[in-house]
């Protein structure tokens, strides 16, 4: 009897982004709808969530824009949409959180990554709020200083 594989454990693909466009607020875990060859070109890593969002319609969410490429050998019997719409697990209650912050003015709901739980394919979207450009510069002059000072102590340690 052959040994089966294992599911490859981790992120899929991640929408760094979405990280520098908008403040964090809150997170979910959301459950996706997938077709199968959907899962087989995951499995292959064939996923961006670059300009991917989170659609709230009708008491549903709905993945927009995420691009699944699909495999030449696992799509031959069917027409494969490669950004088709896709729908989100969530339950009520968080739902129902969604869609009232969403309706708050400058909220929005991202998806920021893409990745295994166990067999299941999970996507981890975000509740945020934009940032302005200004924000954005402090964002990354916050991050450079902090490379600096990890320079700072590694050479120090070095020079003992």
């Amino acid at each position: 009897m052959a040994k089966q594989k294992k599911h490859p454990q981790g992120t899929i693909a991640q929408n760094k982004k979405a990280l520098h466009d908008y403040f964090v607020e809150q997170r979910y875990e959301a459950g996706l709808v997938l077709a199968g060859w959907e899962v087989k070109s995951l499995r292959a890593g064939k996923a961006q969530l670059v300009d991917s969002y989170v659609l709230l319609k009708d008491g549903e969410a709905w993945l927009m824009g995420c691009h699944i490429t699909p495999l030449t050998t696992a799509s031959t019997h069917v027409i494969a949409d490669p950004i088709r719409t896709r729908k989100l697990l969530l339950n009520q209650r968080e739902l129902g959180k969604l869609f009232g912050n969403v309706q708050q003015k400058g909220y929005t709901c991202v998806a920021l990554s893409l990745y295994w739980k166990a067999h299941l394919i999970k996507c981890e979207i975000a509740l945020g709020k934009g940032k302005k450009e200004y924000d954005k510069r402090h964002t990354e002059k916050e991050r450079d200083s902090d490379r600096e000072i990890q320079r700072a102590v590694r050479s120090k340690g070095k020079d003992d």
